[in-house]
């Protein structure tokens, strides 16, 4: 108990923005962000020709870059595990907020360098033709999905440095050595080294499993 206490002491004393519960909130509502612009229509396509059914496309962000729906769910999964994980996987977890909030900028970047590339497999989907002429238009949502994937990646490396300011072990890992002394220290007939009460331990399994009773 004053191994946790005092982590919870260290925690509070951590700078504001470094606190868990910030940093962490902070960092979940970004992939959050970056998920839901996914959602809404990133390009809208007039498609052009007498064959055409369909004049008019909107294409959404998931399907204009799909993999920035993936890389925002990978960034909330690590901005989760930074939360519950010891230093080392804190670590991995926040490198892994870092390299998705940098995949999400780049694919939004190829969108808003090239929306007729990207919307040229929803077009020819609608219209069951490839090559089609059409003039494509951005929203602002991969704008807005390319910034909230630059303050990902900014949130990830916060989340490395703020990590630093917390506790380490939890309230059951701090249990587990004070078992251990109050088992060493009430343990009638135990050696220095803790061995004897593993032989007792030991024979009294064997004792139930012959029938006896190892109280006698």
């Amino acid at each position: 108990m004053a191994d946790t206490a005092g982590s919870q002491r260290a925690e509070r004393g951590a700078p504001r923005w470094a606190r868990k519960p910030i940093i962490v909130t902070v960092a979940v509502a970004l992939a959050l962000a970056a998920f839901g612009a996914t959602t809404q229509t990133w390009l809208d396509a007039e498609v052009r020709g007498a064959a055409v059914r369909t004049a008019h496309l909107a294409v959404q962000g998931s399907k204009a870059a799909t993999s920035v729906s993936a890389l925002a769910l990978v960034g909330l999964a690590g901005t989760l595990a930074v939360a519950v994980a010891g230093r080392i996987g804190r670590t991995i977890s926040g490198a892994i907020v870092i390299l998705a909030g940098v995949g999400i900028v780049t694919a939004c970047l190829a969108v808003l360098a090239d929306p007729r590339a990207a919307a040229e497999g929803s077009i020819a989907q609608a219209t069951g033709l490839a090559g089609t002429d059409a003039a494509v238009g951005l929203t602002a949502f991969p704008a807005l999905a390319a910034a909230a994937g630059a303050l990902l990646g900014a949130a990830g490396v916060a989340l490395l440095v703020a990590s630093r300011h917390w506790p380490t072990r939890t309230r059951y890992d701090a249990a587990v050595p004070g078992s251990r002394g109050r088992a060493a220290a009430g343990g009638g007939g135990t050696g220095s080294d803790g061995s004897r009460s593993a032989v007792d331990g030991i024979d009294g399994w064997d004792s139930l499993s012959r029938g006896e009773d190892p109280t006698d």
